[in-house]
């Protein structure tokens, strides 16, 4: 065995036809098609960690990188790989465009699920006035004692316990009633209270980790077969082999070294592996002849029924979720809207609550006063509410019905529209991966000049 120096149309670190007796068209035969799946399965098994991992910007200061940044091309400006400051870095591409990837998924899966009301119907709000009802009544005594005393101490303090006890009686059998009204009168703003939208780019934006959650839940087999088809770059290395002998003997094209040819078509099976991988996970949406599409249906489109309940399943305990769509409307954008909705409740309940002391408690702190805690109840009950709607067990109840109905709604949707709702996710970047393959294929193409000569 003897090691040589590499040259353009020489031989590699090992002279392959000394020690193993063979021609180098056998050699090439038996190696390209290895190194080819190598950089094949190679390339799909980082592409799929490079789209998801990981969730957070990850990275490191490098000097000059702030001044040359400006100067840099903008597709690589927006590359997962750059911070502010000069910080160089990756992220996964479905984590880094956490807000845009989250909203294509809104746009073209829950706005085809349904509205707000449908959602808000599938909450049961008589569900939620109830649980509200039964499981806030031991909280609205102490709500009371607080609300009152703080806004107005020597009134309570000068009513009698028998009288203290009469609007204690009023308000726990009014709570149902009121807990009804209350979220009846949300189902009919509901379109000005909550935008669900913003609420679920939010969230995912705030969680990117979840879009990973999502994807993983929903095309784990797809995902695993991304990675397995990378073994299609074996073939492509046998063409490569059987070109590579009869290339010298081609007019014109012949004149190109062995080397360029190599590192151009290691390129184009990296980037075809990927392609490959891709089309027929996604495409196409409805089956077709085997004329136009080998594999006549996308493999995702396949499992449809299956694929629809796992992504219900997570826009119903991820997203949609009773704490989230409770957040969003006391502390959203328009929560403000909310408490003037409540407020509105309250104030014609509390003078029907208060009933024969209602003259008295005005006589005695005066009518703004009485306004006041008037006001002060509707701040107190939504800052009581999401303590009592989002306790374990109910959320869970509220999310299998979310769950069901997300579940039914898109497995009744066509292929094609299925398809491109998780298609258009990821079709906007994947000429990073088809990049990324492309430059692993020339690595390996190197690493096989390398080993193997030209």
């Amino acid at each position: 065995m003897s090691v040589i120096v590499i040259v353009a149309e020489g031989g590699g670190i090992v002279d392959w036809q000394e020690l193993t007796g063979q021609s180098k068209f056998v050699i090439d035969v038996v190696s390209f098609p290895i190194f080819s799946a190598i950089a094949g399965l190679l390339t799909n098994w980082t592409g799929v960690l490079m789209m998801f991992a990981p969730s957070r910007f990850t990275g490191f200061y490098v000097p000059g990188l702030k001044t040359l940044f400006p100067f840099l091309p903008r597709k690589l400006q927006i590359l997962p790989t750059f911070a502010p400051g000069g910080i160089l870095g990756f992220q996964g591409f479905i984590p880094a465009r956490a807000e845009k990837m989250a909203s294509l998924m809104v746009d073209k899966a829950l706005t085809k699920i349904g509205s707000v009301h449908d959602f808000y119907r599938e909450l049961d709000p008589d569900a939620i006035a109830a649980h509200v009802a039964t499981h806030g009544k031991d909280l609205f005594r102490p709500l009371v004692d607080d609300l009152i005393s703080r806004e107005h101490p020597q009134l309570w303090r000068d009513m009698s316990p028998h009288m203290k006890e009469m609007v204690y009686s009023r308000i726990e059998a009014k709570i149902p009633e009121i807990s009804r009204t209350a979220f009846a009168r949300i189902g009919d703003n509901i379109d000005q209270l909550v935008d669900v939208k913003l609420l679920a780019v939010g969230h995912l934006r705030r969680h990117p980790e979840l879009l990973k959650d999502i994807f993983y839940g929903m095309g784990a087999p797809e995902l695993r077969f991304m990675v397995r088809s990378g073994i299609l770059g074996a073939p492509m290395g046998l063409l490569l082999a059987l070109y590579l002998h009869v290339h010298d003997s081609i007019p014109i094209i012949g004149y190109i070294p062995h080397v360029v040819v190599i590192l151009i078509a290691a390129a184009l099976i990296g980037i075809a592996v990927n392609v490959i991988a891709i089309k027929v996970v996604f495409t196409p949406g409805e089956p077709q002849p085997r004329y136009k599409y080998l594999w006549k249906h996308a493999k995702l489109a396949k499992r449809q029924p299956q694929a629809a309940a796992d992504l219900g399943h997570a826009f119903a305990y991820q997203v949609i979720t009773m704490p989230n769509v409770t957040h969003e409307l006391i502390h959203g954008p328009r929560g403000d809207r909310t408490a003037v909705v409540i407020q509105d409740v309250l104030s014609s309940e509390v003078a029907g609550i208060l009933g024969p002391l209602t003259p008295m408690a005005r006589a005695v702190v005066g009518a703004s006063e009485f306004e006041k805690i008037k006001s002060g109840a509707g701040t107190a009950v939504l800052e009581v509410a999401p303590d009592v709607i989002q306790e374990a067990t109910f959320s869970k109840r509220q999310a299998e019905k979310i769950h069901a109905f997300c579940t039914e709604k898109l497995r009744a949707l066509p292929p094609g529209q299925f398809m491109d709702m998780l298609y258009s996710a990821i079709e906007q970047d994947a000429w990073l991966l088809y990049a990324h393959g492309g430059l692993l294929g020339i690595l390996v193409g190197v690493a096989h000049l390398v080993v193997f000569g030209a």
